[in-house]
């Protein structure tokens, strides 16, 4: 069943005005990336449209679109079902977020600015106290405005665009990780914050380089991987 899938509260509420069929797809999109919705569920329309306060035909549209772009699998006869990442799939995105990270990590060094470089700081604390509470899905969503923040902050808007692509399922692959990079994961961002700050380029590089490498590697070391 669906329901046994979706803790309480995990729902989101669908945000007005925007045409119907976007904020369902967003809201599904959200339930995907946070896991809420596991990799390899079967998405039932009639369950998902109940949840969610809406009919079958924007969820019916929604499916559609997440199938089009990577995040669910349509199977004839059987109906739609959470798409399931291959190991392949996870090692090649990881890997090109690690040339766009370091790159990012680099120009941010040479551009960031004290207030930019607080806004990270101020990230960074509060990354560490949701790991000190085992706030999981706090520790990912901050630990994704950290990492939106470094590119923001590289002032590179090519960079950035291709970054925000795969932003969210660099999201999807880190959750069932998060734990486990606990809290090293923080302690290399202040080594990061620290190479910025005093606009040590190489040095931002090769902490990034090095950190979304252990991503990567926790990925496919984690609990219950193929």
């Amino acid at each position: 069943m669906l329901s046994a899938g979706l803790p309480q509260g995990t729902v989101p509420k669908l945000e007005r005005p925007g045409p119907l069929r976007e904020r369902v797809y967003e809201a599904l999109l959200e339930l995907i990336t946070t896991r809420a919705l596991q990799p390899g569920q079967h998405l039932v329309e009639s369950e998902l449209a109940g949840h969610l306060g809406v009919s079958r035909q924007p969820v019916r549209e929604a499916l559609q679109r997440l199938n089009t772009d990577g995040w669910v699998d349509l199977r004839p006869a059987q109906g739609a079902f959470v798409h399931e990442p291959t190991e392949e799939e996870a090692d090649q995105l990881l890997s090109v977020r690690t040339l766009m990270e370091a790159e990012a990590a680099r120009l941010a060094a040479a551009n960031a600015t004290k207030a930019g470089i607080e806004e990270l700081s101020a990230l960074c604390d509060r990354g560490e106290q949701a790991v000190r509470e085992d706030a999981v899905d706090l520790a990912v969503a901050t630990n994704a405005e950290f990492h939106a923040k470094v590119m923001e902050l590289a002032g590179n808007t090519v960079l950035a665009g291709l970054a925000e692509q795969v932003g969210r399922r660099v999201r999807w692959y880190y959750t069932p990780v998060a734990r486990q990079r606990g809290k090293r994961s923080w302690a290399e961002h202040r080594e990061l914050i620290d190479a910025i700050s005093k606009k040590d380029e190489r040095r931002a590089t090769e902490i990034m380089r090095a950190h979304t490498e252990h991503t990567r590697r926790s990925y496919h070391e984690r609990e219950g991987a193929k």
